[in-house]
């Protein structure tokens, strides 16, 4: 089971520093990782350029297996700031419907992806961590509990909308409503086994293995069909579903037990 928290890791570890490009090449930060109002930063493009650089140096750390731990946990902490002191102000004191689930999706995808570098934190542990180190690797254990509540919500998600996301699914497979449906069933069925230990490995090994196919068989081949003005949003959704299937991996891996 250890090599899928390799795989886990690998994936989660590519997804990172393909948004560090991403948001050097756009000069910008997308809606996923800063709510869409940011034109207010000081010197926003020097900020990409930094924080773009500094994703690509930590997506390649944990990669190449090279302060996994520490460098983890300092990603995970910094989503997790953005999280509490921009995105849940920006809701409610900018959006207009912070009471829809809808409204919350971004603030969750980011939520998620710090789950995901606190899970990939505590299952590489490093003996000769600092004390700051140690304080803050008290946060490892609620990875995966941010991870798996947002899969439980996007799989909620894809009850609520499932129309207006049916058009994801590829047009050779028949009954696009109802795969939409399924995995919505899936994600929140995956998220329970999670978050509540019932048979967690296997929950986590067919929730990685999912979210994979939909990035090989949904994500992809989006990206290779867009436009230039839709191959940033197809871009970043691909990354993210590489980084949940990826923390997914990692969970299995660290789990007892897959059956």
């Amino acid at each position: 089971m250890k090599n899928l928290s390799e795989i886990g890791r690998i994936f989660y570890g590519i997804a990172i520093a393909v948004i560090g490009f991403e948001t050097i090449y756009n000069k910008d930060f997308h809606p996923y990782i800063l709510p869409a109002n940011h034109s207010w930063i000081p010197g926003l493009a020097v900020v990409a350029y930094i924080s773009g650089t500094l994703l690509i140096f930590a997506g390649a750390c944990i990669v190449l297996k090279k302060k996994t731990r520490p460098i983890s946990l300092l990603l995970g902490g910094a989503f997790l700031l953005i999280v509490c002191f921009y995105y849940i102000p920006y809701e409610f004191i900018a959006a207009t419907n912070y009471t829809r689930l809808g409204e919350w999706e971004n603030a969750e995808k980011e939520l998620a992806l710090a789950g995901g570098a606190f899970v990939v934190t505590g299952a590489f542990p490093d003996k000769n961590e600092t004390r700051i180190a140690r304080v803050l690797g008290k946060l490892t254990p609620f990875g995966i509990i941010f991870f798996s509540l947002m899969m439980f919500g996007f799989g909620i998600l894809h009850f609520v909308y499932a129309k207006q996301v049916v058009d994801y699914v590829p047009s050779w497979v028949p009954d696009h409503l109802l795969w939409i449906y399924l995995g919505g069933v899936e994600l929140v069925g995956s998220g329970l086994g999670i978050i509540f230990n019932i048979k967690r490995g296997l929950a986590a090994f067919l929730l990685g293995s999912m979210i994979f196919i939909w990035f090989i068989s949904l994500h992809i081949p989006r990206v290779i069909a867009s436009s230039s003005a839709d191959l940033e949003d197809e871009l970043m959704g691909a990354c993210l579903a590489l980084a949940y299937s990826g923390t997914a991996l990692v969970i299995a891996g660290t789990s007892k037990t897959t059956s």
